[in-house]
């Protein structure tokens, strides 16, 4: 019925009339800005067409062809690096964690040689260890008679422990700081300290050369290791870091060994990542437990969600609020779990797929580190003097470390897109002005050309298309056809 109406409707008001069209299609030939139509056209010589379509065949092959290759460029995701270096009057100081290579103290492991075993199950969480077959019926006998030890009151009550006795000098740009000025914090190694962990507005540095300066009394009469496990260093390992980022030490770790003055000169990179696809970063992923991103506080807050899954308890090393894991669940259960999240890649680093993706934006300190002993002879003499200990303590337990930046600049490397949507536009648009003069104008007069040839063409079917049959059922006073078709034959 629909189809019946329509040639009803055609049929009142027809398509033009052949002279009509052809008129049409010469105007639009003559009076188009597609330029070197109307040379076809208009010219009489048949050696003049032939030229002139050859050169507007040849120039829409050369459009296509770059537009084509601007298009896939522009889907290939393309990107450019850029580095800036800028100067500033004064520059934000990092954070800088401080930990001791000697994790507890000897009088507290004098008798308990097994808590170094333990600790490294604990530590596993943030550094993968292999433990040794041959501890496991040590261990499960302690277990079973220390059901309500607490790995993480010991470490903090015995552990390496930040005071007047073992921070001796403490400076920061010219003014005393004070072990208060540093916050606690678990890592692998046990008890650390953080300075400038609240990244105060007060922390900045306007000369460079100046910085922290620290002078830590290790006390390796104090602290012990345990070779076996291969604990066999003496001395300060420090990291340095964002403030508003945990520390990291694996891998990025700075060693100051006792007897030795250690000068770190900082620099400050600021990276800046596209997100996908361009580069490998999501900026919609958000931290529950940090102020900003960071692949390290994603890959703790992703452990700390599968081992609560798993464990029904949180490790107090790793973010987030849950029920504390007693050392029984330690080592029935997490060790375990993070064994299975390492093995079978739970918890992934790296591109857009990934669990932690790169972080958009970044900030490094890549860090040259110098070395000399410390203390000639006549400060071991002044030291010695002033702590009222042996020289040979002065070079067996002191240790300086200096913190200071390069030069007040820092440089920001930013990951920019190489073809932009305003960039791809004004390549097509210049190619297609180059070579055929054509412009967005010509593109709407083409489409609206074409839309009125396919109109009149779908004009023409309606008209020409069989005449619909009647589906309808004959009355029945009325013979069908099989009966008039019987009669015929009959007749």
């Amino acid at each position: 019925g629909i189809l019946e109406k329509t040639r009803l409707c055609l049929i009142k008001k027809l398509q033009p009339h052949l002279g009509d069209r052809r008129k049409y299609h010469q105007e639009f030939a003559s009076s188009t800005s597609f330029h070197g139509v109307h040379n076809i056209v208009q010219t009489r010589s048949k050696t003049r067409k032939v030229l002139w379509l050859l050169v507007l065949a040849g120039c829409l092959a050369i459009v296509v062809w770059q537009i084509c290759s601007r298009f896939i460029y522009y889907f290939s995701w393309p990107t450019t690096t850029t580095v800036v270096v800028q100067y500033v009057e004064n520059i934000k100081f990092p954070a800088v964690t401080f930990c001791s290579l000697n994790r507890f103290q000897a009088h507290a492991v004098s008798n308990l040689k097994i808590i170094f075993l333990i600790w490294n199950i604990v530590s596993a969480i943030l550094q993968k260890f292999a433990m040794e077959d041959k501890y496991s019926q040590e261990l499960n006998d302690f277990l079973a008679g220390n059901q309500n030890f607490s790995i993480k009151e010991f470490t903090r009550k015995n552990g390496f422990y930040l005071n007047s006795s073992t921070l001796l000098e403490c400076d920061f740009f010219g003014k005393p700081c004070y072990p208060q000025d540093f916050e606690h914090v678990f890592t692998e190694y046990g008890n650390c300290f953080t300075f400038n962990h609240n990244d105060l507005s007060a922390r900045r540095v306007s000369l460079s050369g100046r910085g922290l300066h620290l002078l830590f009394d290790v006390q390796q009469d104090q602290f012990t290791d345990e070779p076996a496990l291969g604990y066999t260093d003496a001395g300060i390992i420090f990291v340095i870091h964002s403030p508003q980022e945990l520390p990291r030490f694996d891998g990025l770790g700075l060693l100051a060994p006792v007897g030795m003055h250690a000068q770190a000169t900082i620099r400050q990179l600021k990276s800046i990542i596209q997100e996908y696809p361009w580069g490998e970063c999501k900026p919609d992923i958000k931290l529950h437990y940090h102020k900003i991103y960071s692949t390290n506080g994603c890959l703790l807050e992703c452990k700390a969600r599968y081992i609560q899954d798993w464990c029904g308890c949180l490790p107090f090393i790793l973010p987030g609020n849950g029920t504390e894991c007693d050392l029984l669940k330690f080592y029935k259960c997490v060790y375990p779990a993070v064994y299975d999240i390492e093995i079978k890649g739970l918890c992934t680093v790296g591109t857009h797929n990934s669990t932690c993706p790169a972080p958009c934006e970044e900030t490094d300190y890549p860090t040259t580190v110098t070395y000399s002993s410390f203390g000639g002879e006549k400060a071991v003499k002044y030291f010695s003097a002033k702590l009222k200990k042996s020289p040979e303590y002065i070079r067996q337990n002191l240790v300086r470390i200096e913190i200071k930046y390069h030069d007040l600049s820092y440089k920001i490397t930013q990951q920019q897109k190489a073809l932009t949507i305003s960039e791809l536009l004004a390549d097509v648009g210049g190619q297609l002005g180059l070579f055929c003069g054509a412009s967005m104008i010509t593109i709407i007069e083409l489409l609206e050309y074409i839309f009125t040839n396919f109109c009149w063409m779908c004009i023409f079917l309606l008209l020409k298309a069989p005449e619909m049959p009647q589906w309808n059922n004959p009355p029945q006073n009325q013979p069908t056809q099989k009966e008039k078709k019987r009669g015929i034959q009959e007749c």
